[in-house]
């Protein structure tokens, strides 16, 4: 295989972690809207959490175009 497809073989790869994030984000925020209209005075309560779990979800995807970047530019 030549070394170039390879490379861009692998930062493809790597890219789907941003789109895998994009999913996370959506569960979470799903989630927790479904749980905040059966228990709407919980509410409050967890909806730090969930910016908490976006936010890695997030940084998780972040991650994931950091390293497809790198793939592309350095390696």
């Amino acid at each position: 295989m030549d070394p170039i497809a390879a490379k861009f073989l692998g930062a493809g790869l790597a890219c789907l972690g941003m789109g895998l994030a994009a999913i996370g984000v959506g569960n979470i925020f799903g989630n927790f809207l479904s749980g905040a209209l059966r228990n709407p005075s919980a509410a409050d309560g967890q909806f730090a959490r969930a910016f908490i779990g976006a936010a890695l979800a997030e940084g998780l995807g972040i991650f994931a175009l950091v390293v497809a970047l790198v793939l592309l530019f350095v390696v």
